[in-house]
């Protein structure tokens, strides 16, 4: 099985990647499964129900979330009926929707996902390293392929998730930090690590806004107001394949693709069809 985690969605420009190019990327690297995080979607923060429901038909299968997963109101009530949409199991007792689930790819086979967030330098949540195993050990029953996003700030908070769970579930992707990292292995006990997917969104930015406005921000300390960028958008991700017997990764590969070549890909799908 070949599954594909897309980075960061951030904005307009992210989900115009999403909705060009995701179904011929599909097809080109014979993908069965797609897990997108989702939580910059709308307009750089947070995600709406018209977002979400527009990003699983464009071929996401489970969007995963993080701290600004509550910045839209509107998503405290379509959490809570979305299974298909994450937030971080380690949040506190009370808050609405779930942290984990298992879905099938379109031929049946399960994937689980288990979705938490790290604590250095991020909001208070309940300890991400015991949540995790509990998520994981309550439907390992149900699949052995279980994928685990890790929103966090920290490089070395998630290098220790990655080791943490090593042997117990396929894969560790990082989140939150938007800048894709080059250290993508297969651990030693069969799970597929990634620092950081990256973002899925405009390059030519702040990771992902506007750039000035975060400049003055750094230059004057003085409140910004931020807002996505539009220039160089691009597609950041990760694929693992797994073998469905043992659930442990058998190859990861990251990926790195512009708009352009998103559209391309999508042209040479529609011309393929015509011809077949």
């Amino acid at each position: 099985m070949r599954i594909l985690f897309i980075g960061d969605i951030v904005g307009k420009p992210g989900r115009e990647c999403v909705r060009k190019g995701l179904r011929a990327l599909v097809d080109e690297h014979g993908i069965d499964f797609v897990i997108a995080n989702a939580e910059n979607s709308a307009a750089g923060f947070g995600i709406t129900k018209d977002i979400g429901e527009a990003i699983l038909g464009w071929g996401v299968d489970v969007m995963t979330s993080g701290n600004h997963i509550w910045d839209k109101k509107e998503a405290l009530e379509y959490i809570a009926r979305e299974p298909r949409l994450l937030r971080p199991a380690n949040y506190p007792a009370g808050a609405p929707g779930r942290g984990a689930c298992v879905a099938q790819t379109g031929d049946g086979r399960a994937v689980g996902i288990v979705n938490v967030m790290g604590r250095v330098f991020m909001p208070s949540t309940d300890d991400p390293f015991q949540v995790v195993l509990k998520e994981i050990e309550a439907i390992r029953h149900r699949t052995k392929v279980v994928i685990v996003d890790f929103h966090a700030e920290a490089t070395s908070e998630k290098v220790a998730m990655g080791w943490h769970l090593d042997g117990k579930v396929t894969a560790v992707f990082g989140t939150h930090t938007h800048v894709q990292t080059a250290d993508e292995r297969v651990l030693p006990n069969g799970t597929a690590y990634l620092t950081d997917a990256g973002m899925t969104g405009p390059h030519d930015s702040i990771i992902g806004m506007e750039r000035e406005p975060a400049l003055a921000r750094f230059l004057t300390a003085m409140p910004s107001r931020f807002e996505p960028a539009t220039g160089n958008p691009r597609l950041n991700g990760v694929m693992v394949d797994t073998d469905e017997r043992t659930g442990r990764a058998t190859g990861v590969t990251r990926i790195s693709v512009s708009e352009a070549e998103l559209e391309a890909l999508a042209a040479k799908k529609r011309i393929t069809s015509v011809l077949s």
